[in-house]
């Protein structure tokens, strides 16, 4: 049987069902109504609603046309037949044999054999699918693309009824949260520091209740006008002191800008108006469509953006209901904001002062968000995964942004030791801040070069802050991390001449582009592999990707006119690649020579020291480099043949332990040997007794994280390092000694009063 025009269906059928949502009527009686309701005014012979439990199953939970004894007996996996399909992939499915479709499930409990078409679309609510709504009819055809606009319009309602009426206990049984007893959740440090306050959880929804339009005209007015409060409360808000500022946090918020401006945005919206939405709905209908689309793209800078389509809808949904928001004059004082996920311009709507913390259960060291705090100072941890479920407004809450911990309404004793601890972070931070000025020197004399480590114009104001002498490590992959496109030349050279002029002098050692293996972008397409960690990435793919090296050469060339260059190569495995990138370098000094333009006053080129085999190559390494950094964290890794993403293996050894530190040292005397300056940087530089350890095997520059500086300074001001090498060398070459070195570090330490 066909089904009429439906150009007035969404209407009718909207009114009716808004009279049937005000009824007093039991969960399942409405839903039973509701899909007849549905059948009758599509003239569909079935329409049947699932219901996406808790559980991942999809339950039959009411139909007009197939057997009613199926309700609640029919039930399906995700991904599995034609319903678990469209759950699966968030798309509508249209057919007009739908028997002949692989996907087909056939359930003989539901009759439904003698139906040949079959129209269905997911049930989604802010992106994610709660079920399937769907239509069948004997006779075959395809539907048209007004009838699946009516019953995806149509499924908005149900939506709304699973998600916040009775029905929302269907999709969660039993699921009853404990919200009083602590909470411990492990995430990711993405900004070091101590937050403790109470949870706000960042308001991320509006309800729009009133679906049906009376006047499509009207509706287009009142989105255009909504459009343009949006757009001035946009600049209103990027005019703010603390993200006035230059650097990558003021490039992100301007692209944000650009989206609401979004042409294509606006004209999806303007056409759900003329499809009979409410303003309100509309903005709704494209939120939700987008972010289905969205949440399945592996792509993640279209991931990041996401969250930034998805604010810009829940601005717009406030301008459009007059919504205000949580009055940010009653937020408390030490507000932690606790999102699933947030856009970068969302942080902004909390004032500055009352924030002392993020916490996502999304998000990575390079999300949008993420960097607007960094810049705005305030500790941040990522991956916090189900943490929003577990609490409330007004928990107390710690977060730990150095070691990603966060406790909510943690026990006394743990809140005592962390505002203990807040305490005597900010008593040494006031004797490091002292410290800023004093010269690196061992209690013999010995001079230690430290740096800090960075990657974002974000990260430039520490290096005074810090005492930092200058940058060991700037990863320039994560400009091009966080860019949706590949940066040009010329956007290349301004980010590095803008990080030289920050730097004022100080030393800056750019580590080439290091990409591949866990460090995605967007543009860049490459194949999946068994194991990144040793694939293809960092000067393997450079490489084989000249055009792309020889680029970024050019640009540090260029930025570093008339200044000292220190550049270096990331992943080395043989001495072979140092001599290509040096050719590919030459051909570029010749290129720029050429044409007249200003060369560095000085190029220093460095190879870092991560892949093992390089042991066996030292002498051969240091005769073609003027420094070698050791990437502590991965040579540890590939040498131990130890994951550290893996729990289990990761703490399994220890770092300190006699056979790396031999090859450190090895590397150190290798130095020595060549003339060539040695240097390290990885997490271990950054701890007091490490960076003791390191002294103690040759080591005299390092690099490390900014807030780390003051620490490892205070504990090199009272150490004698030669005593420390003669007893380190004792007990490393001693064969026979089972002491561990950390044991004899903590020793040491203790005996001659040495700070950790």
């Amino acid at each position: 049987m066909p089904i009429r025009d439906l150009s007035a269906g969404p209407r009718v059928l909207l009114k009716r069902l808004r009279e049937l949502m005000a009824e007093p009527l039991d969960p399942q009686e409405r839903l039973d109504r509701i899909v007849s309701q549905i059948a009758s005014n599509m003239v569909a012979e079935v329409c049947s609603a699932y219901v996406l439990r808790s559980d991942g199953v999809l339950e039959l939970y009411a139909t007009e046309g197939l057997n009613k004894e199926a309700v609640h007996l029919s039930q399906l996996q995700m991904g599995q037949g034609l319903v678990g399909t469209i759950a699966a992939s968030a798309q509508p499915l249209n057919l007009s044999d739908a028997q002949a479709h692989p996907a087909f499930r056939y359930l003989p409990e539901t009759g439904e054999e003698i139906y040949h078409s079959f129209l269905g679309v997911p049930i989604l609510r802010a992106g994610r699918t709660l079920g399937v709504l769907v239509v069948q009819n004997k006779a075959s055809r395809n539907y048209r693309e007004d009838e699946v606009e009516a019953l995806e319009t149509t499924a908005m309602v149900i939506a709304e009824m699973i998600a916040t009426g009775d029905l929302k206990k269907i999709t969660a049984p039993g699921l009853e949260l404990d919200l009083t007893r602590a909470v411990t959740i492990q995430g990711n440090g993405y900004n070091e520091g101590i937050g403790l306050g109470h949870v706000v959880l960042h308001e991320h929804r509006i309800v729009v209740t009133n679906l049906l339009n009376e006047d499509s005209e009207k509706e287009i007015i009142r989105l255009a006008e909504a459009l343009g409060s949006l757009r001035i409360s946009i600049d209103d808000m990027l005019s703010r002191r603390d993200v006035a500022q230059e650097g990558e946090h003021r490039e992100v918020l301007e692209t944000y800008r650009m989206f609401a401006h979004d042409q294509g945005w606006v004209r999806r919206m303007e056409e759900a108006i003329h499809n009979g939405l409410t303003a309100e709905a509309a903005v709704e209908k494209v939120q939700s469509d987008t972010k289905a689309r969205m949440m399945r793209m592996t792509d993640s800078y279209l991931r990041e953006r996401m969250h930034d389509f998805d604010d810009l809808a829940n601005r717009l949904l406030r301008q459009l209901t007059g919504y205000s928001g949580r009055s940010m004059d009653e937020l408390p004082s030490d507000s932690i904001v606790l999102a699933r996920a947030m856009g970068a311009a969302e942080l902004l709507d909390y004032p500055r002062a009352n924030l002392r913390g993020l916490v996502l259960e999304d998000g990575a060291v390079t999300s949008h968000v993420v960097i607007v705090a960094r810049a705005m100072g305030i500790p941040v941890v990522g991956q916090a995964v189900g943490l929003v479920a577990l609490a409330e407004n007004g928990d107390a809450i710690i977060i730990d942004g150095d070691d990603g911990q966060v406790h909510v309404r943690p026990m006394p004793d743990l809140q005592n030791a962390y505002e203990e601890k807040v305490r005597l972070r900010a008593k040494r931070q006031e004797q490091f801040r002292a410290l800023r000025s004093v010269e690196s020197l061992t209690r013999d004399g010995r001079h230690i070069s430290l740096n800090m480590n960075a990657g974002l114009l974000v990260d430039l104001p520490q290096l005074a802050e810090s005492g930092a002498q200058g940058i060991g490590l700037f990863r320039t992959e994560l400009q091009f991390m966080i860019a949706s496109t590949m940066p040009k030349l010329e956007e290349q050279e301004a980010f590095y001449r803008s990080v030289i002029k920050q730097a004022a002098g100080r030393p800056v050692t750019f580590r080439t582009l290091d990409i591949g293996g866990d460090k995605v972008v967007s543009y860049f397409r490459a194949q999946e592999e068994e194991n990144p960690a040793l694939g293809w990435r960092a000067i393997r793919l450079a490489l084989d990707r000249p055009g792309l090296l020889r680029t970024q050469l050019r640009a540090l060339l260029k930025a570093s006119a008339g200044a000292e260059l220190r550049m270096m190569i990331p992943m080395v495995t043989e001495v072979s690649e140092i001599r290509a990138v040096r050719d590919l370098l030459q051909k570029e000094v010749q290129y720029l020579s050429k044409f007249g333009h200003t060369l560095p006053r000085k190029l220093q080129f460095g190879a870092m020291l991560e892949v093992p085999a390089l042991m066996w190559q030292l002498d051969e390494l240091m005769a073609e480099v003027d420094f070698v950094s050791v990437g502590s964290n991965d040579l540890f890794q590939f040498s131990m043949a130890a994951d550290r993403g893996n729990a289990r293996v990761s703490e399994r050894f220890d770092i300190l332990g006699k056979p790396f530190l031999r090859m450190l040292r090895d590397i150190a005397r290798a130095g020595e040997r060549n003339r060539t300056l040695v240097t390290l940087c990885g997490e271990m530089a950054g701890k007091p007794l490490s960076a003791m350890a390191l002294i103690g095997v040759g080591f005299r520059s390092v690099s490390m994280a900014a807030t780390s500086i003051g620490p490892v300074k205070a504990m090199l001001l009272g150490l004698d390092a030669g005593q420390l090498e003669a007893e380190m060398n004792a007990a490393l070459d001693d064969i026979r000694s089972h002491e561990p070195i950390r044991e004899l570090l903590l020793k040491f330490a203790e005996a001659n009063n040495i700070p950790l």
